[in-house]
């Protein structure tokens, strides 16, 4: 990468993009659920929701490689990306094969203004309009149902060997945060290692799903006894956008049981 390496700014098309390829799949789902599944011809591997999407939507490749011949082939009109997934290296590539949004989400008006940005370019005024008030309503009942707890402080784990938690500055905080929890190591940035012997004053520990899948038999490396252990969605903790929706009975079982 050279200094001069940049993204071209952004320019909202002037009709609805009709070939579409996401390399995101929290991005793909929302899409998806916005009602542009006819127009969503190339996605990743891991763009596993829906689960039968597969079988109309070609496959380019992961989230950080992709098979730019494929993509070019496809001729797409629209490439929706993310920084937090996709490298600056690809995206770069991929402007010179089509128009590339690419979202930054790491906090809840990072989602609704990534869902307002899909609202104008794929002119889905009332179906994004109503994703953020049921998103919205769905967490003000979550509050209610932690307003009378104690904060219960939190350590969530995404990798291991070495291992590595989600501190500040990422979607995943901000959820804990919505939730009432309080992040262990908000005070640290990102996804940094970390030394089991920092966890002395932690209430939970919560083993992701993914990216690494985390088991039962993992537990036996937290010897604390004080400490009590779940593993937890990962794509509930991690996937903005629509599947926010579908995670309230999910969030709420976890309130009701810390």
């Amino acid at each position: 990468m050279t200094k001069k390496t940049k993204i071209e700014k952004f320019t909202f098309p002037k009709s609805v993009p009709q070939r579409i390829i996401s390399l995101v799949p929290s991005q793909t789902e929302l899409v998806v659920d916005l009602g542009m599944r006819n127009q969503l011809v190339g996605c990743t591997k891991f763009c596993v929701h829906p689960n039968d999407l597969k079988k109309d939507t070609t496959i380019v490749g992961g989230t950080k490689n992709v098979h730019f011949n494929k993509i070019k082939a496809l001729q797409p009109d629209l490439i929706l990306c993310n920084k937090e997934e996709n490298t600056l290296e690809m995206v770069v590539e991929l402007q010179k094969i089509a128009s590339v949004h690419v979202a930054d989400v790491i906090s809840f008006s990072d989602m609704y203004e990534l869902i307002s940005s899909y609202r104008n370019i794929f002119q889905k005024q009332e179906k994004a309009d109503e994703l953020i008030l049921e998103i919205r309503s769905q967490f003000e009942k979550l509050k209610a149902i932690r307003l009378h707890k104690t904060p219960q402080k939190v350590a969530y784990f995404i990798w291991k060997n070495p291992w590595m938690v989600a501190a500040n500055h990422t979607f995943i905080h901000s959820v804990l945060t919505e939730l009432g929890f309080v992040n262990a190591f908000a005070h640290l940035e990102r996804y940094p290692e970390i030394n089991l012997e920092d966890l002395a004053d932690v209430d939970w520990i919560f083993l992701s799903s993914e990216p690494f899948p985390f088991k039962r038999d993992d537990f036996s490396a937290f010897t604390n006894k004080r400490m009590k252990l779940e593993i937890v969605d990962g794509e509930s903790f991690s996937w903005f956008g629509s599947r926010m929706k579908k995670n309230y009975a999910y969030y709420k079982a976890i309130l009701e049981r810390v």
